[in-house]
């Protein structure tokens, strides 16, 4: 008898919780419980720049993906470990990125990402372990990112309806709640749209599930084009591609999209049309008026698309479709989807430019490192784009420091030695990119090793087995199959966004693309038994298991205490301000120095520590401070800024021509810098 509990049959009864006289399938109930903590990580983290909501959540990533491997040590069988190449290449990348401390130019920043990347490898190996230990429960991942996405894009949506109640001081008319970045939301809703044509076109659930489809559909649409984001609208695009062409649930899936489609196409026309509502600048009355008219439309809509889905999944269930009838209309979408190019074609060679002009105009406008594009609602049909001068810049980064670059986020620090543009962003917008800049050669193969090996995993769990004489298989896990081709169409998604933008730095779209990525590596081949063994491991019987769950305890817990750190630091420094406001130079100085003790890479504490001895009157050791500081981060700008105003304000002229000297060299653009070199370069008056 084997000692495996191995998942469910293909097509097995799903499991129920009786809750009072409610019954749910576990399934649903483990998804709803996944959809909400991603939530609280999506509303918590915003937009991933925050430090104390960052640092906690990374913590509580990090025990608990320590959890899912102690788990795995008990109860896991001795089987092939699928997507074990893949986990190793992404915690060779995380190893990357910590050691990349110790030769960046902004180790402090350097800190802050491996502190994130080991949360994401937390999530993403825990994928892996899950899906190997509970193969049966990917309907839970799956709906989790439908719920997750719908119930994000709601709220979106919901700020627009009631600024007053939501975001009083939000004056821009674009979406971006709740990220604060509009890129990100539009992208949280891209993610959304394959998990909703799933849901609606599946056919193993009930009608009043699947109606709920295309109202949820009609919401994510309109989140992506109020949020104005083109990348958002590309990587849906590109996703919806991806799940027609995997996913055997087309016609279905169409009839789903087309009426999501028409409510988002409703929505968005009328909020577009709608000044108070997308214009920048508008009046907290004019909008609160809008905003509720708005929500009117916004309800009706939704309640005609609901009922539309439920007719729409009432004659799924009712009416089959003879093959040939079928085929005709497949081959009519397609010839209608094939139309598009073809129409666009024809424009562009009945335009004054031509074809070959209007083809390179549109080139030009895509490369120009010096355009930009509004921020109003025509930002929708605008070539023009800040990426050209951000890749630039990126590559050039990435060019002087070919072999290992600069340290992980030292993009932000190093660009600016390069360019004299003022408009400096913290990030290259493009994971490619950014990680040639930050890892040189050695990050960008270790990228693509790591894509190669997670396409690898991902096609042996996907793609079906065969017969010996070369036919295929009948395929008993064709809903698993569907819903694991979906879970694909959400990476792309993320994948496409993240190549052109920096939303792999922001949790709440990140974590649910990392956790469909995992799934999809450690799943292995569908025919493959997957689950966990009948008796769970003694750990008194089996030492080498106790002693690997020790091992992974521990290291969990210097993680754990490497992450906090820089938030110690950062608190330690804020009381040392409030010390010094309070007139309390003696507590400040004692909290300034436990802030440089927590992070010693970090530069701001020893700023923090020269002003508190400067004041004091002791210069000697203010300057001992600033110098430290430049010893600390000598290609940082900042800190020979830093040493050169203390000798300007010491009226040491001469002596500050140098250290300021060397921060405009690492700064062009900086007119602070520039000014205060002036100033020091001035003839004695």
């Amino acid at each position: 008898m084997s000692s495996i509990a191995t998942a469910p049959a293909p097509g097995a009864a799903p499991a129920l919780l009786q809750l009072g006289r409610l019954r749910v399938s576990l399934d649903a109930a483990l998804g709803l419980g996944l959809a909400l903590a991603l939530a609280i990580i999506t509303f918590v983290t915003t937009g991933g720049l925050a430090l104390a909501p960052n640092t906690w959540t990374q913590i509580v990533l990090l025990l608990a993906g320590a959890a899912v491997v102690v788990t795995a040590l008990v109860v896991a069988p001795r089987a092939r470990r699928w997507g074990a190449a893949t986990l190793g290449l992404f915690a060779a990348f995380t190893v990357l990125t910590a050691v990349s401390i110790t030769w960046s130019v902004a180790p402090d920043q350097s800190w802050l990402s491996a502190n994130q990347i080991a949360s994401y490898l937390a999530v993403f190996g825990g994928a892996i372990i899950l899906a190997r230990l509970f193969s049966e429960r990917w309907p839970a991942l799956v709906g989790a990112i439908a719920v997750l996405t719908a119930v994000i894009a709601g709220y979106a949506l919901l700020v627009k309806v009631f600024p007053t109640t939501f975001d009083a001081s939000d004056t821009v008319g674009r979406l971006g709640a709740p990220f604060d970045y509009w890129n990100a939301t539009g992208l949280i809703a891209a993610l959304g749209l394959p998990t909703c044509l799933w849901a609606g076109a599946r056919r193993d659930r009930g009608r009043a599930l699947r109606g709920l489809a295309p109202p949820a559909i009609a919401v994510l649409g309109t989140v992506i084009i109020l949020s104005y984001s083109r990348g958002a609208l590309l990587a849906a695009v590109v996703g919806l591609i991806c799940w027609f062409a995997l996913v055997p649930l087309r016609l279905r899936g169409a009839l789903v999209l087309a009426i999501g489609a028409a409510g988002a196409a409703l929505l968005s026309v009328y909020a577009l049309h709608t000044h108070a509502l997308t214009g920048n600048g508008v009046a907290l009355a004019a909008r609160d008026t809008a905003g509720h008219a708005f929500g009117i439309v916004l309800v009706l809509t939704l309640l005609v698309t609901a009922v539309a889905g439920l007719a729409a999944a009432f004659a799924m269930d009712r009416v089959e479709l003879a093959p040939r009838l079928r085929r005709r209309v497949a081959v009519a979408l397609l010839v209608l989807v094939a139309l598009i190019p073809v129409g666009a074609v024809v424009g562009l060679a009945a335009s004054s430019r031509g074809l070959t002009g209007e083809v390179s105009h549109v080139w030009s406008q895509l490369t120009n490192t010096n355009s930009g594009a509004a921020n109003a609602p025509s930002r929708l049909i605008q070539l023009g784009n800040a990426r050209g001068r951000y890749w630039s810049e990126g590559l050039k980064v990435g060019e002087h420091a070919l072999v290992k670059g600069t340290g992980a986020l030292g993009y932000a620090t190093a660009v600016t030695r390069y360019t004299d543009d003022a408009r400096v962003v913290p990030h290259a917008h493009s994971f490619v990119i950014q990680t040639f800049a930050d890892f040189g050669l050695i990050g960008v193969a270790l990228m693509f090793a790591l894509l190669i090996a997670w396409s690898m995993a991902t096609a042996r769990t996907l793609i079906p087995e065969a017969h010996d004489d070369g036919a295929p298989s009948a395929d008993p896990h064709a809903p698993e199959r569907a819903g694991l081709l979906t879970l694909l169409a959400v990476v792309v998604t993320f994948g496409v966004h993240s190549s052109i933008d920096w939303t792999w730095f922001v949790p709440g779209t990140a974590l649910p693309a990392l956790a469909c990525a995992g799934w999809l590596a450690g799943r292995g081949p569908l025919g493959e038994p997957a689950g966990r063994l009948a008796r769970r491991r003694r750990l008194l019987d089996s030492p080498g298991v106790a002693a690997a769950a020790l091992g992974v305890v521990a290291v969990t817990l210097l993680a754990a205490w490497a992450i906090y750190q820089p938030l110690r630091s950062s608190n330690a420094q804020d009381a040392a301000i409030q010390a010094l406001g309070n007139g309390n130079a003696a507590a400040a100085a004692g909290d300034a120095r436990t802030a440089a003790a927590a992070d010693p890479v970090a530069v701001s504490p020893l700023w923090e520590l020269a002003t508190i001895e400067n004041a004091a009157g002791d210069h000697p050791a203010a300057r001992a401070e600033l110098q430290q500081a430049v010893d600390r981060q000598p290609d940082n700008a900042q800190t020979w800024f830093q040493l050169g105003q203390f000798y300007l304000q010491s009226d040491r002229r001469a002596q500050a021509v140098a250290p300021l000297q060397r921060a405009h060299a690492l700064d062009l653009g900086s007119t602070e810098i520039s000014q205060a070199l002036t100033t020091a370069q001035a003839p004695n008056s």
